[in-house]
């Protein structure tokens, strides 16, 4: 099979679709990789590096999308790269579809075979794809909220860990899973107050059982969530459903009640966000303010540790970009169910059954697609 890794195109994304480690293992295995020239500058790896893998470096994105039979990425396909997909195309990348009706109609017109990172299980139902992503994440979370926090950038001029005689930050993270676990290891690592908020008992279980005293561990209701965002320094949204639309947790009138220049972190941004206030920005304009509520809403918040993103990511990704090169995408969907929970879109159908209900379209199963 003929890889596609374009350049990132995305504001201040810097990771690229396939280390020059993950090149080599498709060159020995006898496929063949196309490489956009600087894709990979912003995680350290010269087209010379590439080159020297196996890939065959080229110097237009319109070419690789031409030519390659599978695109490998990291971010949503931007409008001009939507564009360039074609029929049977496969595309193997992070979609996030459920808020994007634009990209969602883009890709079913396409006809082209689209594989979501995010919405890749496993055998215990978790998503190994989403989860070295939300890690990197959720611990950028509590560094990127701490700097907005202080007084330069338009916070209250706390320090989360505070100083002898002087009380810490409030941090509160809403959601318990991986971003949440990730912020809130974090926050406790540098001494803040640290409240989790879940509606899970299990998941109130495990995270009672390792912070112990070092956080503290709250049932999500209605009240108890209105006192203690009235209370933080820095809220931290991590609430996820997967594949679809998160849920707007915070409403504007709960930011009325916090203190001018506390900080709320969307890391839930890319489906859609978990504030009602809640609108993407990027690392050039990360933050902006409503209620004086300074906001972190980056879409790409990986992208800013490019290196760590793209090593970790790639860790996780390319067992599967092999196997559907080696077998074909439908027989690798065929025999691997985690890895066909993946197809959200495939010959003008949405097979994502949250994606469909989100946004009007009709559900067609994977399996129809896939069945030998």
């Amino acid at each position: 099979m003929l890889i596609g890794v374009p350049k990132e195109v995305k504001n201040h994304e810097y990771r690229v679709g396939l280390t020059p480690e993950s090149v080599s293992e498709f060159v020995v295995r006898g496929h063949q990789v196309l490489v956009e020239t600087n894709a990979g500058v912003g995680i350290g790896a010269l087209d010379d590096v590439y080159a020297a893998a196996g890939a065959e470096v080229v110097t237009t994105a319109e070419e690789v999308f031409a030519r390659a039979n599978m695109i490998v990425k990291v971010k949503e396909p931007q409008a001009p790269e939507r564009k360039m997909l074609r029929e049977g195309q496969i595309l193997y990348t992070y979609l996030h579809l459920a808020p994007d009706p634009e990209q969602t109609k883009d890709l079913v017109d396409s006809g082209a075979v689209c594989i979501a990172y995010e919405t890749v299980t496993d055998k215990n139902g978790g998503l190994p794809l989403l989860k070295p992503m939300s890690q990197v994440a959720g611990r950028m979370s509590i560094q990127a909220g701490a700097a907005a926090l202080e007084k330069a950038h338009g916070g209250r001029g706390v320090l989360l860990g505070g100083v002898p005689g002087v009380a810490p930050g409030k941090v509160v993270v809403i959601g318990g899973g991986v971003v949440g676990f990730n912020a809130a290891q974090m926050a406790v690592g540098l001494h803040a107050d640290v409240t989790i908020m879940d509606r899970n008992p299990d998941v109130l279980e495990r995270l009672e059982n390792h912070f112990e005293s070092s956080a503290k561990v709250i049932y999500s209701t209605q009240a108890a969530l209105e006192r203690h965002v009235s209370e933080a320094d820095l809220v931290i949204g991590a609430v996820l459903i997967p594949g679809a639309a998160a849920p707007k947790l915070v409403t504007r009138q709960m930011l009325t009640q916090m203190q001018p220049g506390s900080v709320v972190a969307d890391v839930a941004i890319d489906q859609g966000g978990c504030f009602e206030t809640s609108k993407a920005t990027t690392h050039a304009d990360p933050t902006y303010v409503v209620e004086d509520v300074v906001h972190y809403c980056v879409a790409n918040m990986p992208g800013g540790v490019a290196r760590t993103s793209t090593y970790a990511l790639n860790n996780v990704t390319l067992q599967h970009a092999l196997a559907i090169a080696d077998r074909g995408w439908k027989s690798a969907l065929a025999a691997n169910p985690y890895l066909r929970d993946g197809l959200n879109v495939v010959d003008g159908k949405v097979t994502y059954q949250a994606v469909a209900e989100d946004l009007g379209y009709e559900y067609v199963s994977p399996e129809k697609f896939t069945q030998n």
